[in-house]
């Protein structure tokens, strides 16, 4: 074993500078993402549950396709405000190389929850198809958000680290 590996395996560099975490906790964005992101993933619990039954009943239409729209507005407004946020911690609005993958992957998300209001303000498609178009959408915001819980724990782990091991991030 040489010098510059240990048995909890190769380094890994921390999420923030202690910088970057200093602004990341003194911005208000931080708490609009905190109050934002479990708002948006009540939206997509209530919007899928309605999705899924129209699939299956053929009832409820006006209110899967109204839920799909409201989830819509609030991913954009999460993703704006994000931007935001990304520019206060880390100085761009996308791709800041801690959270280049997860904005990558948020760009998917972005076009199929777009290229669904697209479809439904033109008539491209019919009802079920927009719904299954809505549902390819959450599927990509799923694995999105999942992207951005496993980063969530990544922060909590390296502040953890900060508090408990002095100069272990240096």
């Amino acid at each position: 074993m040489t010098p510059n590996h240990s048995l909890q395996g190769p380094a890994r560099h921390p999420l923030y500078t202690p910088e970057e975490r200093e602004r990341r906790n003194a911005t208000v964005w931080t708490g609009v993402q905190g109050v934002l992101a479990p708002l948006q993933f009540l939206v997509f619990l209530v919007s899928v549950g309605l999705v899924i039954r129209f699939l299956a009943t053929g009832e409820g239409e006006a209110a899967a396709t109204l839920s799909v729209v409201i989830k819509t507005v609030t991913l954009y407004l999460i993703m704006v405000t994000g931007c935001i946020w990304e520019k206060v911690v880390f100085g761009r609005y996308l791709f800041a190389p801690a959270f280049y993958w997860e904005d990558m992957f948020s760009m998917l998300v972005l076009a199929l929850h777009t290229a669904y209001l697209a479809a439904l303000a033109g008539g491209l498609l019919q009802s079920h198809q927009l719904m299954y178009l809505a549902l390819a959408a959450y599927a990509a915001y799923v694995i999105n958000a999942g992207q951005f819980l496993l980063k969530l724990r990544a922060a909590r782990l390296d502040g953890r680290a900060d508090t408990t091991e002095p100069g272990a991030l240096a």
